[in-house]
């Protein structure tokens, strides 16, 4: 290969298992591996400032030319537990909805459920820093990823969006895939795919390397995300982009 394939990834706990395998990986040879929040990573890929990102699935329509070069996602057949609505107060008396800075997909898959799904006439709130102080009385917020764990210790309402998702389309959700903005080597997939499955099977050591006494890592990496990117999953993703494209149309 003339030079390294530019990769980036998201720091969060839900990564932990998909990036456990890079480290002493062959894959590592080819690749320059950085890190940041997801709407960050995901400007890189569209400015094709990286060729390969984990992102939110919601930029999927910025993309000149995309391909998913991996069979591991952050997905979820049920509960999230990491992607919520928190309020103070029972869906139909919020007011107000603060989104969550980090992530286009979660910011979309809420306004999808509070259009289409719940009917809700809210006032949404966009964010660049802390509002969690915020989520109170009516106004609620919507909160991603490590902080939305915490999160679940403080508000009385909690709305998980991938859990409602289901409820509503009988399909589970993509959050974030592995995407390359141009076509690459087939031995670099082939090795970047082995790379991300290493962590999946080996998930008691994903969860040893990383203590963590807010909520059971072992329960959300096995029970709440669902990382092989199934055919029913591909379905579910397209049919979210599918009220994306309804959206940008109106």
């Amino acid at each position: 290969m003339e030079r390294k394939v530019k990769v980036a990834a998201v720091s969060y706990l839900n990564t932990k298992p998909l990036l456990y395998g890079f480290r002493n990986h062959p894959v590592m040879e080819m690749m320059e591996l950085s890190m940041d929040y997801p709407a960050k990573i995901a400007q890189q890929l569209i400015d094709g400032e990286v060729d390969v990102a984990l992102v939110p699935v919601a930029i999927i329509p910025e993309l000149k030319e995309y391909h998913i070069i991996a069979d591991y996602c952050i997905g979820a057949e049920g509960p999230v537990a990491s992607v919520c609505l928190y309020s103070d107060v029972p869906l139909n008396e919020i007011k107000r909805i603060y989104l969550d800075y980090q992530s286009r997909t979660s910011v979309a898959l809420l306004q999808v459920l509070v259009r289409e799904y719940w009917k809700l006439d809210v006032e949404f709130v966009v964010t660049n820093g802390d509002y969690q102080d915020q989520i109170k009385g009516t106004d609620a917020g919507l909160v991603i990823g490590d902080r939305a764990l915490a999160q679940r210790k403080v508000s009385p309402y909690i709305y998980d969006l991938a859990e409602n998702w289901v409820r509503f389309t009988s399909l589970p959700f993509v959050f974030a895939a592995w995407i390359s903005n141009k076509q690459l080597p087939a031995e670099f997939i082939k090795e970047f795919n082995n790379a991300t499955s290493l962590g999946i099977r080996n998930i008691p050591a994903v969860v040893a390397e990383n203590p963590y006494d807010i909520y059971d890592l072992a329960t959300y990496y096995i029970h709440n995300i669902s990382y092989p990117l199934t055919p029913a999953k591909r379905q579910g993703m397209q049919r979210f982009l599918g009220y994306l494209l309804q959206e940008r149309k109106a």
